[in-house]
């Protein structure tokens, strides 16, 4: 069976980017992939400096996945950090990196203008990114639009090492995009992002979620005039809607005397409908943590074993002497 992977930083609450983007991937391909999802603890560094958030998040991060639906019996969930790994092959890996490809990066040169302190983390990120991947096997990674360069710089670092070594040693990793949904909408009209603060976050509690609906930015069409049926709103509708109810909400757009707080109020029961079971699970999820973390525990083991593996061989093909107490 071919191997999917992906992580997500636990700088944050995750939201419904998250989830369409790639969350809900994870499940289509739950029984024909093995899937191997971490908590990406050591990415997150780069720009989270309050402890008591990383460890908060960590662990909101493995209760979502779980009420979602991943199954630990047929994926892998595993915090990134439990396998140390992860940075021994990025050490290995930014030796044949170039720096200019890291320059290059959309995301560090959005960052930087941005205003984000730009530590080396920030630059190297696609490395340790690289790292993450390679260092399982992986075939396929569910990934957002905006993480395609990254994966196509991941492939790019592979191919130098294969070369520079003349191994066969790294798989190249296809990304799987899904164009609909690659890129969900936040609520002021960009890319729904925790670092832009315009999420909607599936799990948050019914009065928050209802405040993060209501602030999703619309213009000031009069509540009796036709309205742009192409708008904010309409996009994250039909995420959760098909074809026949985004007509009809188009209609009404259309039609006039439809204002954006009633289109606000049918986006909101239709992400509530879309989530409860899961908002249910995941409360019970929160009742029994040492099973959170008995999960945890074992999915980190278990990945681990594969990437010590890969690492020691990764350093016999490099050169580096290994366990010279055999």
């Amino acid at each position: 069976m071919k191997r999917s992977l992906s992580g997500i930083q636990p700088s944050g609450i995750l939201h419904l980017g998250n989830y369409f983007g790639a969350m809900k991937q994870f499940l289509d391909f739950q029984n024909s992939y093995e899937g191997f999802y971490f908590i990406a603890d050591y990415h997150s560094l780069t720009s989270l400096t309050k402890p008591k958030d990383l460890v908060q998040n960590t662990y909101d991060i493995v209760l979502d996945y779980l009420a979602i639906g991943l199954d630990p019996n047929k994926s892998t969930i595993f915090l990134q950090s439990n396998v140390p790994e992860h940075t021994e092959m990025t050490w290995l890996l930014s030796n044949i990196t170039p720096v200019g490809l890291l320059e290059r990066g959309h995301s560090y040169k959005d960052k930087l203008a941005k205003g984000f302190f730009p530590n080396t983390g920030l630059l190297t990120y696609p490395v340790l990114m690289a790292a993450d991947i390679l260092i399982y096997d992986t075939d396929l990674v569910p990934v957002g639009k905006d993480q395609k360069q990254h994966l196509e710089m991941t492939r790019d670092i592979a191919m130098k090492f294969n070369q520079q070594y003349n191994v066969e040693f790294f798989k190249l990793p296809e990304p799987l995009i899904l164009d609909d949904s690659a890129i969900v909408p936040g609520t002021d009209g960009q890319k729904m992002s925790k670092s832009y603060g315009n999420t909607i976050n599936m799990f948050a509690s019914k009065k928050t979620l209802k405040q993060q609906v209501m602030s999703i930015v619309t213009d000031s069409t009069p509540l009796e005039e036709p309205k742009n049926p192409d708008n904010n709103i309409a996009k994250i509708y039909a995420l959760f809607n098909g074809i026949d109810k985004q007509n009809e909400l188009k209609e009404k757009f259309l039609a006039g005397n439809f204002g954006y707080g009633h289109a606000k109020n049918e986006l909101l029961e239709s992400i509530l409908n879309y989530f409860g079971e899961a908002r249910e699970k995941r409360e019970k999820l929160k009742e029994n943590m040492d099973l959170v973390y008995d999960i945890l525990n074992e999915g980190s083991k278990k990945a681990r074993l594969i990437a010590i593996e890969k690492v020691q061989k990764a350093k016999e093909i490099v050169g580096l002497v290994g366990n010279i107490y055999k």
